[in-house]
């Protein structure tokens, strides 16, 4: 089956566009003193992980430390929200010029289920040649879910073969250390996340 977005699921999304956008736009409020585009101190949010990527190979948090990291909880199903985030990060980093070399792009799916090493691998490089797609064991996804205090849920319709996933649609900013520097709600315009993300370069750099 072709993952490039065929044009049968297409047009089978387009009878719920509403219903699927309302359910991916739900937001659960950011943990207390986290400031959404601005910097992000003592916040228990966050941690080490270990999923594969969509070349097969194991990763954990490891792997990023040194650079920036943009990190989005989503699914290749995804009829509007996810595609459109996706391709935001991808603009932001874009726009950082030079200093986007820095930053990765990655995505965690929430749907193990359907979102295998091989789905994942043709449909990353739609975004961006460097985006990272992370999926693994329901616990694993359950586990490093838990630790962004990421909300997903699995949505099943009679009158589709196919389900839907209700999930938080946050982008998380981890710096080189690790640490979540920032949060990004959707539709925050890829010029203001790469204006924050400089800051956050430019703090590092005078710190």
């Amino acid at each position: 089956m072709n993952r490039k977005l065929p044009i049968i699921v297409v047009t089978l999304v387009v009878a719920v566009f509403a219903f699927g956008a309302w359910l991916n736009l739900r937001v659960v409020e950011p943990p207390e003193n986290a400031a959404v585009g601005g910097l992000v101190v003592n916040v228990n949010i966050g941690g080490d992980f270990a999923l594969t990527d969509h070349k097969g190979e194991r990763v954990t948090q490891k792997r990023f430390l040194g650079k920036y990291a943009l990190i989005y909880f989503g699914y290749t199903f995804c009829p509007d929200v996810c595609p459109t985030e996706l391709g935001e990060m991808a603009l932001a980093i874009d726009e950082l010029g030079a200093e986007g070399d820095a930053v990765t792009p990655v995505m965690i799916s929430i749907d193990p289920v359907r979102d295998t090493p091989e789905v994942l691998s043709e449909y990353v490089p739609l975004f961006h040649e460097r985006l990272v797609g992370l999926t693994g064991t329901y616990a694993e996804i359950k586990d490093v879910a838990e630790k962004y205090r990421v909300f997903y849920h699995r949505v099943d319709d009679p009158n589709y073969t196919y389900y839907l996933m209700d999930h938080t649609s946050f982008v998380y900013l981890l710096d080189p250390a690790g640490k979540v520097a920032s949060m990004f709600r959707y539709g925050t315009p890829p010029e203001e996340m790469a204006e924050a993300i400089r800051q956050h370069m430019r703090v590092r750099d005078n710190g």
